[in-house]
C-alpha cells in the first residue's frame, strides 16, 4: 500500500511542490542548507571525469553555501546551482528534478525527508468510469436506483 502512495504520479507532484516551498522559504530567510540528492537522476553541465563521477555516492550530500548557494535557481521542475568537484575543483552545474532530493538539511538537522527521491518510474492514477456509474451518481437519476 505504501508503495502505492510513494510511486503515484500524485504523491510526487505533491511533494515536488513541497521541496519548492521549503527550499523557497530558505533562500527568502537567507539561510544556507545542504541536500542529499540522488545522484543517478540529476544532470551535470558539463559532464564530470569519469573519475570522479565514480567517487559520487548513489545518495551524495552538497552543501549549499558560500559561491553555491549564490548559484541557486529554483524553476518549475527543478533546482540548479554550481559546485566545484575532486582536488581539481572542476565546476559542473548541476539540474536537479525537485523530487529527486532524499533530504535538506538545516544546521546538521533533516528538516525534510522525500520518500519519493529513490522511486524510478511513477504510476499515473486513471480513473476508469461506465456511463452507469456517471448515470447513477447524477441526483437526479437517484429515482432510478434500486
Amino acid at each position: 500500500m505504501l508503495d502505492d502512495i510513494v510511486e503515484s504520479l500524485d504523491y510526487k507532484i505533491l511533494i515536488e511542490n513541497q521541496i519548492k516551498e521549503q527550499l523557497s522559504f530558505l533562500l527568502l530567510k537567507d539561510q544556507k542548507f545542504s541536500i542529499v540528492l540522488n545522484v543517478e537522476k540529476i544532470s551535470f553541465n558539463p559532464k564530470l571525469p569519469k573519475h570522479i563521477m565514480d567517487k559520487i555516492n548513489h545518495f551524495a550530500l552538497f552543501s549549499l553555501s558560500n559561491y553555491t548557494y549564490s548559484t541557486i535557481n529554483l524553476d518549475d521542475s527543478f533546482l540548479t546551482f554550481e559546485t566545484g568537484f575532486g582536488e581539481e575543483n572542476i565546476g559542473s552545474i548541476l539540474t536537479v528534478p525537485y523530487y529527486t532530493i532524499l533530504q535538506i538539511i538545516v544546521e546538521d538537522k533533516v528538516i525534510f525527508i522525500n520518500h519519493t527521491a529513490a522511486v524510478d518510474s511513477f504510476k499515473s492514477e486513471k480513473i476508469t468510469r461506465n456511463s452507469a456509474d456517471v448515470f447513477k451518481n447524477n441526483p437526479k437519476n437517484k429515482k432510478f436506483n434500486s
